[in-house]
Parts: structure tokens; sequence; C-alpha cells
């Protein structure tokens, strides 16, 4: 489906570049240089510039854990090695266990062959980086194309730059930007984030769900040390996740119902505390200092189709799954590959990357990929939150017994890795 454009602002056309990606976060930022490292022109658009990052600056509330697959994509873009001597929490092991059943999973990189699990990195960190390199390759420009750099592969960062309509055509796809501008591209990336305007203007509906759960985040000191691990507790009200940082504290993400969220979010810092240290099981001992908390609601969201004429979903745009895998922006970054490996296959076929049955590959494949890992992140959510005597047991032995078998555990590794 297209959005029309006014009859008058058709007729003004901007040089077409190859392709337009609309959303400068972490994923939508790395969309725009893999492209261009790729040797397509590109422009990115985006409403509002990322907030500096500063190493004097208190560490993000949120974080990411970086999967290998995401770290060898940022190593490509030149990004990996500036992220890491800035500030980043690698794992060596995850703890993975059932309050209710006490059975437990262990996942070790050495055990594996490899030197980490992943790292858990501040979101605005990766973003920040991704934008100091897009400034390197390609400078900025203002909706009217006056370019204040000469792009790698022809990046543009178009920032503010708001798209409100779009038009496809035979040979390209028109946008209309908010200021009476306009860009025109042979394919629009959509990377808008999970209310994404440009989906919901492509008329493409959404499935899911609202779990009436938030995630509740803060950062912990802890009177033992994190130890490089992972730490993962079911509970059944919702899953406990405690994330090593940088700086030897932790990261908490608990996923809580709404009224407990908003309560133990009240807390004084003590009591919260003595929330925090009964539900992990004071793993990690007592919790001796919290940080600022905040809270954001978590739904599972999964686009009908990732695919409209001249344009295509990725990330979340396509798609927002529960954060107890940890694996949001990684299912995005691999959105970004699979893009990029699709359009180079049809520039080397002679094709036009813009073409319906060239999208049609990345949108079956990812969409197929996507489905499966959200809808398996929605069934563990589900699984752990049922409490009849018998389901806890049965969950208990599963658990027991993957532990001790290797193969499908080193199977699941390997997919939460990327592999």
């Amino acid at each position: 489906m297209s959005v029309p454009v006014s009859e008058s602002s058709a007729r003004r056309r901007a040089p077409a570049l190859d392709i337009a990606v609309v959303g400068g976060g972490m994923v939508g930022a790395a969309t725009a240089l893999v492209l261009a490292r790729a040797g397509f022109s590109t422009a990115l658009l985006e409403a509002h510039a990322p907030t500096p990052w500063s190493t004097d600056a208190e560490v993000d509330l949120r974080v990411v854990g970086l999967a290998p697959s995401s770290v060898v994509l940022l190593g490509e873009l030149g990004v990996w090695p500036s992220i890491r001597a800035a500030r980043v929490g690698p794992y060596t092991h995850m703890h993975v266990w059932d309050a209710e059943s006490g059975a437990a999973i262990d996942f070790d990189a050495a055990s594996e062959g490899r030197d980490r699990l992943g790292y858990i990195v501040e979101n605005n960190l990766v973003q920040w980086m991704l934008w100091q390199q897009l400034q390197a390759a390609g400078g900025s420009s203002n909706p009217s194309g006056r370019s204040t750099g000469t792009a790698l592969g022809g990046v543009r960062c178009l920032c503010p730059a708001v798209v409100t309509g779009f038009e496809a055509r035979e040979d390209r796809i028109q946008l209309q930007l908010a200021d009476g501008g306009l860009l025109s591209a042979s394919l629009l990336v959509a990377a808008d984030g999970a209310s994404s305007p440009l989906r919901q203007l492509a008329g493409i509906g959404t499935q899911g769900r609202d779990y009436a759960q938030r995630a509740v985040v803060a950062h912990l000191s802890t009177e033992l040390p994190h130890q490089h691990t992972a730490w993962q507790r079911f509970l059944h009200r919702g899953p406990l996740a405690l994330l090593p940082l940088a700086d030897g504290r932790s990261s908490l993400v608990w996923s809580l119902p709404e009224a407990e969220a908003q309560r133990v979010l009240a807390l004084d810092e003590q009591a919260f505390a003595g929330e925090v240290g009964v539900a992990s099981d004071f793993r990690l001992g007592r919790i001796t200092a919290v940080s600022a908390r905040a809270g954001f609601p978590l739904r599972l969201k999964l686009a009908d189709r990732y695919q409209a004429e001249r344009m295509v979903l990725l990330g979340d745009a396509a798609h927002a799954v529960h954060p107890l895998a940890g694996q949001g922006v990684n299912l995005g970054l691999r959105d970004v590959v699979e893009l990029r490996d699709t359009l180079l296959a049809a520039r080397m076929a002679g094709r036009d990357i813009g073409a319906s049955h060239v999208l049609r590959r990345y949108a079956r494949r990812r969409r197929s990929a996507d489905t499966l890992d959200a809808l398996g992140f929605d069934a563990l959510a589900r699984v752990y939150a049922l409490q009849s005597p018998a389901l806890v047991a049965a969950r208990g032995l599963g658990m027991h017994l993957l532990d001790k078998f290797a193969p499908l555990k080193r199977r699941l590794s390997d997919h939460a890795a990327g592999r």
C-alpha cells in the first residue's frame, strides 16, 4: 500500500537514492552504515539526534546483551573497538534457574570454545558510536540535499527529519517530509521503532499481546561480585535478570505485573534492595546500593508482513519481543545482515533492489525466523508463569535434562549467538 503525496508536491523531485532508512536507533543506524559499506547510496532520516555519550555520565539504565553475531557486525562497521574501549560488561557464564523447582541450566563460554558468551552494553553507547561513524562516513545534510560532508558509499544523515507520507511508483518511492521537502529512493527501510509510524502509514497490522507487565530496571551494587555471569531466575510473577556491568555493578531487569511494578518502583531504596535480594535468592549477596529506577511496558508485537511496495520493515518496527532472552536488538541486527545480503544478490543479478520479488525473499526469511524466536520467548514466559505442582515438576525435569544433554544445550547457545 502507498500513502499519496499531494499532486503539486509529486511534480517536485529530489535526486534519487538507492535506499532511504527512516529511524536512527541502533538498528537503523547500523542499517545505513551496512548498506553504505555495500556500495548503496543511502540516506538516514531521524527526528532527534542521539544524546551524546560520555564516560562521565551515569551508566544508561537501558542495556543490551550483544550476541557474538552482533559483535561481528559492529566490528565490520568499525565501531566495536570504540564501544569495547569505552564501557562494556563481558560475560563468560550464564546461570538460569527456576524459583519453584530449583532446577538450573548453566552455559559456559570456555566449555563451548569461546572467550565470551556476549557483552552487556548501554543502548545509548552503541547508538552514539554508530552515529559517530555515520558522521565520519558522510556528514549531515538537510532535506534540500545540501550535504556538509562527502559520504562513504553515499550516506547522508538528515536530522531532524520526519516522514509524513510516501508514494510508491514504478521505479522509486517518494517521501514527503514534514518541512515540505521531498526525497526519493529505490527502497524505503522502516526502522522507526515498535510504534512505527511508517508501518501504520503502509497499512501493515500487527499481532501479539500486551503482557500487562513492566520491566523494572536499575543498576545495583552487591555484596558479592557478579563473576562476569548473567544470572536469570524464573519466578511466577516474571523473570528477573542480573547482568554484569563494566563498573562491577549489575543491571537489574525484573518483569513484573503492572501493579507490582508500580509498587516496587515506589519503594524507598532500602526496601527495594531487600525485595530484589529475596527475588534473586541473594545470589550476589545483599544489595548495597541502588541507582535511579525506571519501568518500561512489555508487549509482544509482530508485523503481519515485513514488506510493502518498495518498502521493508526491520528491527522493532517488525518485531518487539519479551526481554527475558535479551534478544531484541540481536534479532534486529540479524534483519540488517539479511537485508544487505538480499540486496547485494539482487544487484549482482542486475535486478531492481526495490522490486517486490526481491524484497519478498528478505521478508519471508526474516519473518519466519523472528516469529519462531518471538513465540518461543512468549511460550517460556507463559510456561514459567504456571504454578500447578505437576507443571512445576515437569518444568524442573525438563531443565535438568536439558542441562545434561550437551548437544541440545550447545544448539540453543549457538542459536542465541547467531550461529
